[in-house]
């Protein structure tokens, strides 16, 4: 399974164990990671107590090293295709036009440059008039400037708000308004979103922007409201390099003061503003460093493309600076060599040694994989097939032939270093973790929320296995809450029941939301977060995670089932790209709305007579032999998973067009909208039901 292992197990011990008093009825004791198990971490070093103490412990310690890299936009090409569709039930061709990026290598800045850039950012800032506890939103894409500016502001006691690029008008105007911000900084391609909103931000008075929008724009937005200033970063930094090199001291902050607030993609409501001291980063820092400090290293490159909006980004980019690797930021529309010309693709170009994904980048990856092997001859897959079992079962000796001959080849679609991998967000199915773990590269899974700085377990490569999320982290102590409803009981064996956190790593509470931070539902009156997440303790001290309590739906015949779980397991199937499983109290079994993986769907579909592989997607997703197709392979999946029959699905429904923020059926996340994709389908999910019964 993974090399980390051998004889290394007892460094962790038990894993995880009790501490505290007896347990109060209807809850466990709270659980700590055994190794820290007298004490909760809350900083990697007794020096280090903020965010600017991590910038200046960087600088001084990894000095002229790589921190940064980034690509350049060459150029951008224009490519038209012809697009087939169905209009009013006739089929249409349209030329639709694709835009590809040609992008430079890599160039890099060391973390003392890092440093320089943030202090001349800070103290334009401060010539701004940006004042202490102000808060500054950032609605930008992952890059080296997001982080200049975040670091600027932690360095002027100044408050960042995060807005995700994917954000809509109501959105970003939600976290512009919340917290009065006076500043935004944002990007060229971001500014028409921003111009639409500015006039109703009251508050406003300066925009700070990257790249090279158009003049018109820029008017635009200074024209619609009076008093607003719109300044680009690079003179902001100018405006910074005429002041004094030292910062104030009177503006640094302290461990106490709030360096975040982290707005969620929550799946209902508007976003919740999470409010992240500088000790609960700091707290994360030291808990994945106490974790991971055999396997982290300086030597190490990290391909940086998730959005730095959301709490997995943001921490791990924190941690690594901390550690000293060099981090690479590239973008989601650039990661392979399929979505660039002239250039290889983000991964191939930075040959990152360490990456960190949601479920879907994992799902997609190994989909990647499945199909380049596919479209091989029948020598091809057949040798893939037998050195994937060799692999597996851990031969000794065709092992390392298998990884050498075979599995090189993979590994150097993603710049063939690949050493470790990390999923959270999510959970990843058993396959898709089991498939690249033995393909591609070790994939550990953790567990956590944007409440918890991104903490609550985490999978150390010792005690590498497939579907737990791991140990709990040394900066948070975990208890089950009993959901007797649906039969979870820390009595149980193994228990179970609802996670409940606390420790210095977890949220004081959210940004002016007294109803929530004073409901016992969401933060107890001890002091625990109530997680909603249901899970339970292996016989290890792993932590496994079943559903969310929100997602537990009871059938017709009185038994519970988690949609979660059966998502992350349904999802591995060949032929779905993305899902949401659905089900109602009136229901004996669960159906699927699936948004299905094209490529996959049309090979398979070469061997069913009468059914054109070559046809509209949208045709193909409305034909009953199509269905069935997915039906059944999703169901194979579930039994092999040893799914109960009222868990399998009764009917599925296709939709031809993919699901993205924009259109509201995911979050920024990624997370299903699971509400709205019902709603959206209500129709073809009652047709589903009727059909199928």
């Amino acid at each position: 399974m993974s090399n980390f292992r051998q004889g290394k197990l007892d460094y962790w011990g038990k894993g995880s164990v009790e501490v505290g008093p007896e347990a109060k009825p209807g809850e466990s004791r709270p659980r700590r990671l055994a190794r820290t198990a007298d004490r909760l971490i809350t900083q990697p070093l007794e020096s280090i107590h903020t965010v600017y103490d991590v910038l200046e412990y960087a600088a001084r310690t990894h000095g002229t090293r790589n921190a940064f890299g980034y690509r350049d936009i060459v150029d951008i090409i224009e490519e038209q295709k012809e697009v087939k569709k169905k209009v009013g039930g006739k089929e249409v061709t349209e030329t639709k036009t694709w835009k590809y990026f040609q992008l430079s290598d890599y160039k890099y800045v060391s973390f003392v440059e890092v440093k320089q850039t943030v202090s001349e950012v800070a103290r334009g800032l401060l010539e701004l008039g940006i004042e202490e506890h102000a808060v500054l939103n950032i609605y930008a894409q992952t890059s080296p400037n997001w982080q200049y500016v975040s670091h600027a502001c932690a360095s002027i006691n100044t408050t960042v708000a995060t807005a995700y690029d994917t954000l809509g008008e109501s959105g970003l105007l939600h976290s512009l308004n919340e917290p009065e911000c006076p500043a935004v900084f944002t990007n060229a391609d971001l500014l028409p979103v921003l111009a639409k909103v500015i006039a109703d931000v009251p508050t406003m008075r300066l925009v700070i922007y990257d790249g090279t929008p158009k003049e018109a724009l820029l008017t635009s937005i200074r024209e619609a409201r009076e008093g607003v200033r719109v300044i680009s970063l690079d003179e902001v930094r100018a405006l910074g390099r005429t002041k004094p090199a030292e910062l104030a001291e009177s503006r640094l902050p302290s461990k106490d003061d709030v360096a975040c607030i982290m707005y969620t993609s929550g799946t209902t409501g508007p976003p919740k503003g999470v409010v992240i001291k500088h000790s609960n980063l700091i707290a994360a820092v030291g808990s994945v460093n106490t974790l991971f400090e055999r396997h982290l290293k300086a030597d190490d490159t990290y391909l940086a493309f998730l959005p730095l909006a959301h709490i997995l980004e943001y921490v791990v980019e924190l941690i690594f600076f901390y550690i000293g690797m060099t981090s690479g930021f590239g973008r989601v529309k650039t990661l392979t060599d399929q979505s660039v010309r002239n250039c290889v693709g983000d991964i191939k170009a930075f040959r990152p040694t360490i990456m960190v994904a949601v479920p879907a980048v994992w799902e997609l990856i190994r989909k990647g994989i499945l199909a380049q092997i596919n479209a091989g001859s029948a020598v091809t897959k057949s040798v893939f097939n037998g050195a994937f079992t060799v692999k597996k079962a851990n031969v000794y000796g065709l092992k390392t032939l298998a990884d050498n001959v075979v599995f090189t080849k993979i590994r150097a679609a993603t710049g063939g270093k690949l050493r470790l991998a990390l999923c959270g967000g999510a959970a990843l199915s058993r396959e898709t973790q089991e498939f690249l773990s033995i393909a591609l590269v070790t994939i550990l899974q953790g567990y956590g929320m944007t409440e918890s700085c991104g903490m609550a377990a985490i999978l150390p490569p010792e005690v590498m296995q497939w579907g737990s999320v791991g140990l709990p982290s040394p900066s948070v102590e975990i208890k089950f809450l009993d959901v007797p409803e649906a039969g979870y009981r820390s009595t149980n064996d193994p228990p179970q029941g609802e996670v409940l956190i606390r420790g210095p790593s977890v949220t004081s509470g959210y940004y002016k939301r007294d109803d929530l931070n004073n409901d016992p539902t969401i933060f107890t009156p001890d002091g625990w977060l109530r997680t909603g997440d249901v899970a339970q303790w292996n016989k290890d001290g792993t932590l496994t995670l079943i559903d969310r309590i929100k997602n537990l739906v009871k059938l017709q015949g009185g038994e519970y089932i988690a949609l979660e779980r059966l998502e992350s397991t349904y999802k591995s199937c060949n032929y779905v790209s993305n899902i949401c499983v659905h089900a109602t109290t009136d229901a004996k079994q669960p159906i699927a709305i699936i948004y299905p993986h094209e490529h996959h769907l049309r090979a398979a579909l070469e061997s069913i007579p009468d059914v054109d592989p070559k046809a509209d997607l949208a045709h193909l997703c409305e034909d009953a032999r199509v269905q069935e197709l997915v039906l059944k392979d999703c169901n194979a999946g579930g039994k092999k998973s040893g799914f109960k029959p009222m868990e399998m699905l009764q009917a599925v429904v296709l939709t031809p067009v993919e699901w993205t923020p924009e259109s509201g059926l995911v979050t920024a996340a990624q997370k299903v909208q699971r509400k709205k994709i019902a709603e959206k389908f209500s129709a073809e999910i009652k047709a589903a039901y009727k059909n199928s019964s």
